[in-house]
């Protein structure tokens, strides 16, 4: 019904007959129903019911919430719309009563009526089944991978709580309570299905499918853009138009579904961004110009290739810190973290060109991923880590020499992810990570130290944060994620698992002191977390952040280890010590397989009886695996 107030203003309100309250939002198709009708009723009470359609019955002349002894039956024209019903009724000891609440939508009243007619007319029997049927469709789709460790609060979120928060909140709803847009973001939502690669892999399909859909024939995309009409912002961002191939060439690589590749989308089309200008709003229209997959993430590739004078790729307007909108949009910045990034897309994507017979694209973007990689370790190197970025004018970001974010996490991180530096530099690299950004006490990783307060270059609107909120110097989740990931790819698995506790909202809650600073909900993830004092700890926004999709893929591939590639997997875990053993249990292509990893040297108490063991990191073959096996996975020595 909208983000804000007036735009509930535009929401009919009706009750028809003895039927439930019925509301249709009028002549609006971004944000609310459009055309259709949704309903709220309910089935099991008896007797007459009461209710209204105007929300100020429910606070009183200061603004507090109070609970009317009877709904006023209010469906007014003006009001401050809602659907509210209730029923008195009177219960003797012994006796028992089952009320079903229904919110239903349909195309338009008339059908809206009809679908709540019929649900009117179910018995309790009916409603249990649809309901273990509901139950049943959320097993099946957060279910597929469940892990048991030492650990209940890591199992909590792991199994289900995750990818619960990244379906609704951020693939459905496009919404949380501190942000309440409703629109796709185009690097967002490619991130948050590829959690879904391996347990539903149609999800990540369709994403990336739709994602290419919002293309320009010249490769740049729509940063974000709402349905059903597709109005939404083109930007100079370097790192959205990325993210296709990112997620297409991991969709394949999991699947072995090369098919995707050649599936035929159309392009969008729209005016370029005017000179001078960030970024242009507008609704673009669908153009009869169509290409394969393939062709759509490629393009995107060949448009990044362009370098600036130290050789790294054009910042833009930014590149995934959205906030850092100022370093580059003259056109001449350079970011060191979309190097990283580049070299790890071309690594992913070259390999499916090449297969395909377009060696000399291949070959092309090959070349530019050795000049970033010469640049990044030249220009990039800042002696003990890398830089961040240069400014338009040449400046360095994320150096010693800065007063101002001296360095940045996501370019160390990314220095391990992309797969394309050395020990050399990332060793220092990782070791001045863990050094200047990782606060043990508060149990934070900050994105970036110091914060910006009054840098001689402008950033960008990163400044305008407080110092220590959100990107600017603030446990930014998205980023801190990445952190773990990369040290638990470098073997340091008491880091990872100590990053693990400062991002799990569980850990954190159930902290002594880190709990009562947190003041959110101890079973999401919070996008960010305050840095500084005096909110040092404090919870910014939780629900919708893409850190959750992330947290819940740094957790099984790894923390547990879990890798799937073209009907193989293997597992190869990076834990804690004290950790003795973990188990999963997968329901993945047809098959439902039981695997326990226990450390070298640990022998099992319990009756645990495997079909096999085999060893850490040895590569099995699904399609040779009974329709059900157990597996012992047998730890390497410390």
């Amino acid at each position: 019904m909208g983000a804000a107030r007036h735009e509930r203003r535009t929401v009919s309100v009706w009750k028809d007959k003895e039927m439930p309250v019925l509301f249709a939002q009028q002549c609006e198709s971004q944000t609310g129903f459009g055309a259709s009708t949704a309903f709220l009723a309910m089935v099991g009470l008896p007797g007459p019911s009461h209710w209204t359609c105007d929300r100020s019955e429910f606070f009183n002349a200061t603004g507090q919430l109070v609970l009317p002894h009877v709904l006023r039956q209010n469906a007014s024209d003006g009001i401050d719309p809602c659907a509210a019903l209730a029923c008195d009724f009177t219960l003797y000891a012994g006796q028992s009563l089952n009320v079903t609440f229904m919110l239903g939508h349909a195309a338009d009243a008339a059908q809206a009526e009809q679908l709540a007619q019929t649900w009117q007319t179910k018995d309790a029997h009916d409603i249990e089944q649809v309901l273990a049927g509901v139950k049943s469709d959320w097993s099946g789709l957060l279910g597929k991978i469940q892990v048991r460790t030492p650990d209940p609060l890591f199992d909590a979120l792991v199994n289900r709580w995750l990818l619960y928060q990244t379906v609704t909140s951020r693939l459905w709803a496009k919404a949380g309570f501190y942000q309440a847009g409703g629109a796709f973001g185009f690097r967002d939502q490619l991130q948050d299905a590829m959690a879904f690669a391996v347990g539903e892999p149609k999800r990540l399909r369709d994403q990336i499918v739709l994602n290419a859909s919002r293309q320009f024939p010249e490769g740049d995309v729509q940063h974000w853009w709402h349905a059903p009409n597709g109005e939404g912002v083109r930007t100079h961002f370097s790192d959205d138009l990325l993210w296709l191939p990112y997620a297409c060439a991991h969709y394949v690589e999991v699947t072995g579904d090369a098919g995707i590749l050649d599936e035929e989308v159309p392009f969008i089309e729209g005016p370029a961004i005017a000179e001078g200008a960030e970024d242009a709003y507008f609704t673009p229209q669908m153009s009869l110009q169509t290409a394969s997959v393939f062709e759509h993430g490629a393009r995107t590739i060949d448009r990044s290739l362009a370098t600036g004078v130290h050789g790294l790729p054009l910042m833009g307007s930014g590149d995934w810190n959205d906030g850092m909108n100022r370093v580059g949009h003259e056109g001449r910045g350079e970011s060191v973290w979309l190097a990283w990034f580049l070299c790890a897309v071309v690594s992913r994507f070259a390999p499916l060109a090449e297969a395909r017979g377009d060696t000399v694209r291949a070959a092309r973007w090959r070349t530019s991923r050795e000049g970033w990689i010469t640049a990044v370790h030249s220009h990039g190197w800042d002696g003990e880590w890398f830089r961040r970025a240069f400014f338009d004018n040449g400046a360095p970001l994320g150096s010693k020499t800065n007063d101002e974010c001296r360095i940045d996490l996501i370019a160390q991180a990314w220095a391990v992810l992309s797969g394309a530096s050395s020990d050399l530099y990332t060793v220092p690299a990782m070791r001045a990570m863990n050094r200047e950004l990782v606060d043990r006490d508060a149990g934070l990783l900050r994105l970036l130290t110091p914060p910006f307060a009054k840098s001689e270059n402008n950033p960008g609107y990163i400044q305008a944060y407080p110092p220590g909120v959100r990107e600017n110097g603030g446990q930014y989740a998205h980023a801190g994620v990445w952190a773990m990931m990369a040290q638990a790819q470098t073997g340091d698995a008491e880091a990872a698992w100590e990053s693990f506790k400062a991002l799990s909202p569980a850990h954190r809650h159930q902290h002594p002191t880190q709990g009562p600073l947190y003041e959110l909900e101890p079973y999401v993830m919070a996008g960010d977390i305050y840095g500084a004092k005096p909110y040092v700890g404090r919870g910014g926004w939780s629900w919708y952040t893409g850190s959750a999709g992330w947290l819940y893929r740094g957790a099984i591939e790894s923390l547990i280890g879990l890798t799937v590639r073209q009907g193989q997997m293997s597992l190869s875990p990076c834990l804690p010590a004290h950790w003795p053993f973990v188990e999963l249990t997968l329901d993945i292509q047809d098959r439902l397989v039981h695997i326990r990893w226990q450390r070298a040297g640990v022998t099992a108490s319990d009756d645990f009886k495997p079909d096999r063991t085999v060893s850490e990191g040895q590569w099995l073959s699904l399609a040779e695996l009974p329709t059900r096996s157990v597996l012992l996975v047998q730890g390497l020595p410390v």
